[in-house]
């Protein structure tokens, strides 16, 4: 078992857990920023987490659930406080309501972590520390020492599976519940570049054109929350066109960007998405939340080909934008 040390200053108010891995720091590091590997360790194995969102910038926000062997959920939350990409980072470790407010009957507490290389790879350094004894003795007695200890044991076989979420895979579907898809591509490009190209009307015209045969015919953006955008195609067989609209709700550039979107004339059956853009070894991980309106219309839209849709327009925005 890789976590060497677990120990706890009832003085410091602290709980500190050490694990060394025979990796890079860089892929020790990718492990925690990664929603599809977090949550494969980020809890222990008869209660698996699920991130519904994971935004590791300052101010960024992580929302998890973990569910147990009896359906029963636990959820959670981070604040991100500071964020040193590949160094360190540090949040606001909370527990949640089931709809992902947070739960104040309980306490939060002050977790850091820090990534350092080591003669035989690398380590992470994970320090909780308490508001108070009270708060320490509380979360301890709920069992967070051995949950802790569980859930990080499993590290060592994510940060071992190098095929699952290698940085040349096809854009990614996964399913998170009823009504939301996670899709994750990691895009060869730095993320000021991955975000102008998802947001200057230039860019988006170069290689969000649609499928072969199609071209690009209006590119509103939204720059600002509260304003509107229109993408709309056009066949150069004589097809009938299509477009989609919707509204910027949020944003904050160059990591995340939340937006409805709906196709023009079905605005009733509108999507919530949130667009989140990460740094990692091979470029950005894009990472997109949809949340439909009803699981009859999530299926419905995953079964027209939409991932492989997506695949093609970032192939076309690797080779047509970022290349150039």
């Amino acid at each position: 078992m890789p976590i060497t040390t677990v120990e706890q200053d009832t003085e410091a108010l602290t709980l500190t857990v050490v694990g060394d891995f025979a990796v890079s720091k860089e892929r020790l590091w990718q492990a925690w920023a990664d929603p599809r590997q977090l949550e494969r360790f980020w809890g222990p194995p008869t209660w698996p987490a699920t991130f519904i969102q994971h935004d590791m910038f300052p101010g960024g926000r992580s929302n998890y659930a973990m569910t147990g062997p009896d359906g029963s959920r636990a959820a959670g939350y981070w604040v991100f406080l500071e964020v040193e990409a590949g160094e360190s980072f540090a949040v606001r470790d909370g527990f949640a309501n089931d709809d992902g407010t947070p739960n104040d009957d309980l306490p939060t507490c002050h977790m850091r972590l820090t990534f350092h290389e080591t003669e035989g790879g690398s380590q992470f350094r994970c320090v909780t520390t308490f508001p108070s004894l009270e708060a320490l003795e509380q979360l301890l007695g709920m069992g967070m020492r051995e949950g802790m200890t569980e859930a990080l044991a499993q590290l060592e076989t994510v940060l071992a599976d190098l095929a699952s979420f290698a940085d040349d895979l096809a854009t990614g579907a996964q399913l998170l519940s009823d009504t939301q898809v996670r899709v994750s591509r990691v895009i060869r490009g730095g993320v000021p570049d991955v975000w102008r190209a998802h947001h200057e009307p230039a860019l988006l015209r170069r290689w969000m054109t649609g499928p072969d045969g199609w071209r690009m015919t209006t590119c509103e953006v939204a720059s600002a929350p509260g304003e509107h955008y229109r993408y709309e195609w056009e066949s150069d067989s004589g097809e009938p066109g299509f477009g989609f609209t919707g509204e910027l709700l949020e944003s904050r550039a160059p990591h995340w960007a939340v937006t409805t979107e709906a196709m023009i004339g079905q605005e009733q059956t509108a999507t919530r998405n949130e667009l989140t853009l990460t740094p990692v070894a091979g470029g950005t991980l894009m990472t997109l939340v949809i949340t439909y309106p009803s699981k009859e219309l999530r299926d419905m839209i995953l079964g027209t080909g939409m991932v492989g849709g997506m695949e093609t327009s970032y192939q076309r925005l690797e080779r047509e934008v970022l290349a150039a």
